[in-house]
């Protein structure tokens, strides 16, 4: 990666545009530092995944996997959401905050829509237009030809192209960039690392820009998608986006390295840690899940009869821990006031907790459980 050629300005009127160098093409690196972290990383991974397989009740959390990567991919665009405020039904969020609300939601759809997809077709700039559309679904941008490569030049920073603080290819090079890109996901000639891939990946569609907004939420999805579809993951149990979000200025001063020192391998070694990192963070996540589960198993048994709708009731708020009166009783298909005694019976026992202080429409949260989940 010591040649490694980043791209070229181009002069446009009265600024320059980026124009990064294909991809489709064989890496070697010299930073012995890469081997490791690869190794590191794949064990990691492999753990994580084995959770996902193996262990039936963390299958019923993964929903929240999902939830807090679009939370945190979200939050390093500027919203405002928070974990809480993101497992909660419209109606409960401020009116105020409902577009950034709004947001997450649709990242959450279009992860769940994308990893269904990928059983039916392959990787694409195609399945990636598909994602943009439900990203830019009625929230901000929903006016920049949501679902459409853009046909206008975009920047990053300023007010104009001439005081951007990044412009990246014209319009007019975006067609190639991306069929480039295509093949580099797709060409099994390359001996190169899945993980070296993606990181390299993460940085060229970032660099490429090829959308009018949404770019970064985009790229940073297309790193779970990646990761699925070579198969080193089944399911979306990584948030790389907690990582991004905790080293903000490190991640874009690492994407703007790789163009302005042609430091290809730096940008590897930090997407490596975030993979190492976020690994290490979701496996501990998952061990204290399943303690949780154990001790949640344990206490419910105390209930008598009610034991089995609130283990029922318990696999509900694995997926989603805010839960009110009416949704237990649809759930579980049993009357109101059996849904109320048994949310009384799981509070008093401390495995829920109320927490609008109100007589009627109370909301009810799996405490402990969501805690596991905060960054």
């Amino acid at each position: 990666m010591k040649n490694f050629i980043a791209g070229k300005y181009k002069q446009q009127r009265e600024y320059k545009s980026f124009t990064p160098t294909f991809i489709n093409a064989p890496f070697a690196w010299e930073n012995s530092q890469i081997n490791l972290l690869i190794e590191r990383a794949a064990k990691l991974l492999g753990e994580l995944n084995a959770y996902a397989e193996l262990r039936p009740n963390v299958n019923f959390s993964i929903p929240m996997n999902v939830v807090k990567e679009a939370t945190y991919s979200n939050q390093i665009e500027g919203t405002k959401t928070e974990l809480d405020e993101a497992v909660l039904p419209q109606g409960e969020i401020n009116p105020q905050r409902r577009d950034d609300w709004q947001e997450v939601q649709n990242y959450i759809e279009a992860l769940n829509f994308a990893i269904a997809k990928l059983s039916e077709l392959p990787l694409s700039v195609r399945l990636l237009k598909a994602i943009h559309k439900i990203l830019m679904s009625g929230v901000r941008g929903k006016h920049k030809a949501p679902g459409e490569i853009r046909r206008t030049q975009n920047w990053i920073g300023g007010s104009t192209p001439s005081d951007a603080f990044f412009v990246p290819p014209s319009a007019e090079d975006i067609p190639d960039l991306l069929s480039d890109l295509e093949k580099f996901w797709h060409n099994e000639s390359l001996q190169i690392p899945k993980l070296i891939k993606i990181a390299i990946t993460h940085y060229q569609f970032e660099t490429i820009h090829p959308f009018l907004d949404g770019n970064g939420r985009c790229g940073r999805l297309l790193i779970i998608l990646q990761l699925i579809d070579a198969q080193i993951l089944s399911k979306p149990v990584l948030y790389m986006s907690t990582f991004f979000e905790r080293h903000r200025n490190a991640y874009y001063d690492s994407l703007s390295m790789v163009r302005k020192s042609k430091d290809l391998e730096q940008w590897i070694t930090f997407f490596l840690n975030g993979i190492v990192e976020t690994a290490e963070d979701g496996l501990e996540t998952f061990k204290a899940i399943v303690a949780l589960q154990e001790e949640y198993a344990t206490n419910i048994l105390t209930l008598g009869p009610r034991s089995e709708n609130a283990r029922k009731l318990l696999q509900i708020l694995y997926a989603t821990p805010i839960i009110n009166v009416r949704r237990v009783e649809m759930e579980l298909g049993i009357s109101f006031s059996s849904a109320n005694r048994l949310l009384k019976s799981l509070t008093e026992l401390g495995i829920l907790k109320e927490i609008t202080g109100y007589s009627r429409n109370r909301l009810f949260v799996l405490e402990k459980y969501l805690n596991l989940f905060r960054s």
